[in-house]
């Protein structure tokens, strides 16, 4: 499978956006920082991630990026094509000219496997990812509460010496 870099750093940061756009406009320079994406590149994304229509861009004092729709209508699959990334794990660009000029005899496997993953990503919203990461937080957020506790509880029942 083909999925490169430029996918993933796509997914990457329109969920870094989502994940903050309550605040407003999100900065490429922010998500750049936090996700460790070079500015350039996030540029050359959110270029077409705009033209697209996955995000809306804010000028001004203040600007960034923001979703152009709910995230709950955003797919993973949308996010990747918007970028140009063929979902293809077949050799031949599903051209069927896998094997000198012929169709390769796992030519379906692989077309198949494309569609599966195609069909998965598609079933996956930026809102599911979103909620995953909060959830995720939530959780590291009450583990670290649970320790704070546990220890004033724990300070809390010796009794201070004399």
């Amino acid at each position: 499978m083909r999925l490169t870099t430029k996918g993933r750093f796509a997914v990457t940061a329109m969920l870094d956006l989502a994940l903050r756009e309550a605040g407003g406009p999100v900065t490429l320079a922010g998500i750049s920082e936090r996700q460790h994406i070079s500015l350039s590149y996030l540029e050359q994304l959110f270029g077409k991630l705009r033209r697209r229509e996955l995000v809306d861009s804010v000028r001004g004092p203040g600007g960034g990026y923001c979703l152009a729709r709910p995230s709950g209508e955003i797919t993973v699959a949308a996010i990747i094509c918007a970028v140009d990334e063929p979902i293809d794990a077949t050799q031949c660009g599903g051209k069927e000219n896998c094997l000198d000029e012929h169709r390769c005899m796992t030519h379906d496997l692989w077309s198949g496997l494309n569609a599966t993953i195609f069909d998965f990503l598609s079933s996956v919203t930026l809102a599911q990812l979103v909620e995953q990461q909060q959830e995720k937080q939530r959780r590291r957020g009450d583990a670290a509460n649970v320790l704070v506790d546990a220890r004033s509880a724990r300070h809390s029942e010796i009794p201070a010496q004399q």
